[in-house]
């Protein structure tokens, strides 16, 4: 598969990334089972993942979203900007963060901290891809679909530069 000027090989085909979306989902569903839990879902990477995720929830919830930027091109560019703002009623709300992937985690930890001025009751991290291999800073992700290599992934709702987000597999960068 080529995307601008890359190639790229599956990773993940569709049908695993779907069996972990079910998992993911039914782990939430069991831990907040009586509760009413505020998912923020982290865009843009994370929509693809957070649409299938949320289909497959059955327990009552209210949903929003967020953005905070930090990649450019294929490399994270250490600054992180929030984009779409928290919104104040996740006060004493149990929050579960809705994550496409867990890189370097510099974007998770600056919204983790802008997050605490909000006061919620508790915060998890529900994310679909984490490379521990390339983490500068350390945070509890709770649910974890998959731990990948520190390669350069698109699909599925990660992108190189806005291209590629629609693809239903996941792919990783070929290797010259």
């Amino acid at each position: 598969m080529k995307i601008l000027d890359k190639e790229f090989d599956v990773y993940i085909p569709a049908e695993e990334i779907d069996s972990i979306v079910c998992h993911l989902a039914s782990e939430v569903n069991r831990d907040f089972k009586d509760k009413n839990p505020y998912f923020l879902v982290m865009m843009n990477g994370a929509f693809m993942f957070a649409s299938d995720f949320l289909r497959k929830i059955t327990i009552r919830n209210k949903l929003s979203f967020i953005k905070y930027k930090s990649y450019n091109g294929m490399q994270s560019s250490g600054k992180v900007v929030p984009e779409m703002m928290i919104p104040s009623d996740v006060k004493d709300r149990d929050v579960v963060i809705i994550e496409d992937i867990v890189d370097t985690g510099l974007t998770m930890q600056a919204f983790l901290e802008d997050l605490k001025q909000f006061q919620p009751r508790s915060v998890s991290i529900v994310s679909f891809l984490m490379k521990p291999d390339s983490l500068k800073c350390k945070f509890p992700v709770k649910y974890l679909g998959k731990a990948i290599e520190n390669k350069f992934v698109v699909g599925y709702g990660l992108d190189y530069d806005d291209e590629g987000r629609g693809l239903g597999d996941l792919y990783i960068l070929k290797e010259n």
